[in-house]
């Protein structure tokens, strides 16, 4: 079983049904999936804050059913977690969704598995996903790959926490978790929960680019990554272009590869818009 993790709320539904989809339409491997959904309800901080719903999640698992009848979705909400920990924190309006920090509540959560692949909702997998997930831990917490601007502005292996390889067992024997959560609580941060993980690091195992790619798509990306980004034409700018943005995703990137996977997203919203039936 390979065990996929996605955090958020129902505003990035879009990223999760392409991000599942180019996992499956690029992995060879007959082998099951199990997505696990953390959501929350945080409408007192943003009235679009609402949990990612049972007919997405229904929706979501028919579509991954059609690949392999063995696949799942789990939708798990952790809002009294969020609540009970994080309500009022000085990182509870940080630059970032407060949806990124709920990762950090896997420890807390009943049957998570040894091995899971955190991924932001904004990543697209060019190549099989084993090329990432069968990378062997060892004695590290996690892998991750380095952020493409903090490498250069920050310190060399300054880390990008959009893809995370987690080994729970070592990360529950560390108490990262529960550290970095006390860093979430204690002191606002500027990248908020990536700051904290980092800072709480006890030892993490580097990736090369090509498995979290936040600026360009190669041959070898197995990630491409649709965060933030600058560009320097026609005057220095930053945009947000994220993958289900498909006329901005060929005007702007040029990009045609994930074409198969985004036509068969598109398909599937209409279907879900019409309330049609998944074959």
């Amino acid at each position: 079983m390979v065990n996929i993790l996605f955090c958020g709320n129902s505003g990035v539904f879009d990223g999760m049904l392409t991000g599942m989809l180019s996992i499956l339409k690029r992995t060879e491997s007959k082998e099951p999936f199990a997505f696990y959904i953390f959501t929350m309800t945080l409408t007192r901080i943003k009235e679009n804050y609402t949990p990612v719903t049972a007919e997405q999640t229904e929706f979501l698992e028919k579509v991954v059913r059609t690949y392999n009848d063995e696949n799942r979705v789990k939708l798990i909400d952790v809002t009294d977690l969020y609540e009970s920990r994080f309500k009022g924190s000085p990182n509870e309006t940080a630059y970032c969704s407060p949806y990124t920090l709920i990762r950090l509540f896997a420890d807390q959560v009943e049957g998570m598995p040894d091995k899971l692949l955190y991924l932001d909702a904004d990543i697209m997998f060019n190549r099989d996903v084993h090329l990432l997930y069968d990378i062997d831990l060892g004695d590290h917490e996690y892998a991750a790959a380095r952020d493409h601007y903090g490498k250069y502005l920050i310190q060399p292996n300054y880390i990008n926490a959009g893809v995370l390889l987690f080994n729970m067992k070592k990360m529950k024997e560390t108490g990262i978790f529960e550290k970095a959560r006390e860093w979430i609580c204690k002191k606002k941060l500027v990248f908020a929960d990536q700051s904290a993980l980092i800072r709480s690091t006890t030892s993490k195992k580097m990736l090369k680019q090509r498995f979290n790619d936040q600026k360009f798509l190669h041959k070898h990306t197995v990630v491409r990554h649709f965060s933030k980004r600058l560009f320097w034409l026609p005057y220095p700018h930053t945009d947000n272009i994220k993958q289900w943005h498909v006329t901005r995703v060929h005007k702007v990137f040029k990009y045609f590869a994930f074409d198969d996977i985004l036509f068969e997203y598109i398909y599937l919203k209409t279907l879900l818009e019409r309330k049609g039936e998944i074959r």
